[in-house]
């Protein structure tokens, strides 16, 4: 039994950030049921899941929103559920008829989340965009980067994953717990740019200070600094180092076997590109495999720089079950970890419209009720 065990969750399917928090809240328990698409519903075969690994943990029901009928169900599965969110720009939902007035209006108690890269109002609020732009308009991208160098996209982890899904999982949960309390459901309103300025927080702070200057590249954290970066070994493999703390410099002194005296002015930013190209020129003399060999599970902050495939295979991800294979694709398991309510991947990735009539008769429909919606294609 996870820790969410019991909230029923109705998942509007959308991509990235939106079904990476349904995989987030079905790991936790959550009985998530994915709203597709009537017309994205084909054959499938059962015993052939899809590799989405972000849909993972949920059923899914096909309905044809445009459907009086069809939207009529959503209304009727919304009645009984804890939470409903979806991803379309602003307005896009209340001319479908399941806006948050709509959903509310039958299910007072609800907690309506909304997924968008912009938020529900402002300028942009109805431009398309990808987590390249929200993380850029949000002050994160400029300083994401080396000091040769433009801003380097960090993936679509700030903006869409790390902003967006998490910051909506998070949200609709207080929101949950509120609502348990009050009996009064609540819009939240998760937009990228919010979730990825909020990330920034630490470095408003460190910005006002002095201590992290806007000019990228040049700052402790952002690869200015010798003891905090990475480096290309002698076959073409990359270490970490992020010696920080004065007693785990010290011990990255000893390791690597460099002059006290010369090393020993840490935080002197005059002389960090210097050291940095001694630093690289030493570390380019070895493996990854003999770096490894001698700084491994050391104070000096220390690990190799692996590939996606390669951390599947790391002994410590091993030992930890990280990964873990569900209907032969290995993929990251469940986190945080619980000690009494575990996380669990329920089920691999469903296709489209593969439990609908389950889904209906779990809420409550009689079979003539299910055979009507199949029959007008209402539902798929």
């Amino acid at each position: 039994m996870g820790a969410l065990d019991g909230v029923k969750v109705l998942e509007l399917a959308g991509i990235g950030p939106g079904p990476f928090c349904g995989m987030m809240l079905a790991d936790m328990g959550a009985d998530v049921i994915r709203i597709d698409r009537a017309g994205s519903v084909k054959e499938f075969d059962e015993n052939s899941p899809p590799n989405d690994i972000i849909s993972r943990g949920r059923k899914s029901i096909g309905i044809d929103l445009k459907n009086p009928q069809g939207r009529e169900t959503v209304l009727k599965l919304v009645e009984t559920s804890d939470i409903f969110f979806e991803g379309f720009r602003p307005g896009v939902a209340e001319r479908l008829g399941v806006g948050p007035d709509d959903c509310l209006k039958r299910n007072p108690a609800l907690v309506y989340g909304r997924m968008t890269g912009w938020g529900q109002e402002g300028p942009y609020a109805n431009a398309a965009g990808h987590d390249i732009n929200y993380i850029s308009l949000a002050g994160v991208l400029a300083h994401i980067g080396r000091s040769e160098s433009g801003p380097v996209p960090p993936l679509n982890l700030v903006g869409d994953f790390g902003g967006g899904g998490m910051y909506l999982a998070f949200g609709m949960v207080c929101a949950l717990v509120e609502a348990r309390q009050s009996g009064q459901g609540q819009v939240v309103d998760a937009a990228m740019v919010d979730g990825a300025a909020s990330l920034m927080s630490f470095f408003y702070g460190m910005m006002e200070t002095g201590f992290h200057q806007q000019e990228r590249g040049v700052n402790l954290l952002d690869t200015g600094a010798h003891f905090y970066d990475v480096y290309e070994c002698s076959d073409g493999e990359w270490i970490s180092l992020g010696s920080i703390e004065p007693q785990f410099y010290k011990e990255m002194l000893e390791k690597l076997e460099l002059d006290a005296e010369e090393f020993g002015f840490q935080h002197d930013r005059e002389k960090w590109p210097e050291l940095k190209q001694k630093m690289a020129e030493l570390i380019a003399t070895k493996t990854r495999t003999e770096w490894d060999q001698l700084l491994a599970g050391t104070d000096v902050c220390y690990a190799p720089v692996l590939s996606a495939y390669e951390a599947v295979e790391h002994p410590h991800n091993v030992e930890r079950k990280t990964f873990v294979e569900v209907a032969g694709v290995t993929q990251p398991a469940p986190a945080p970890r619980f000690s009494r309510t575990p996380g669990k991947i329920e089920r691999p990735p469903a296709h489209p419209g593969q439990h609908s009539k389950e889904v209906l008769m779990q809420f409550g429909f009689k079979e003539e009720e299910i055979t009507e919606l199949l029959s007008t294609g209402a539902v798929s």
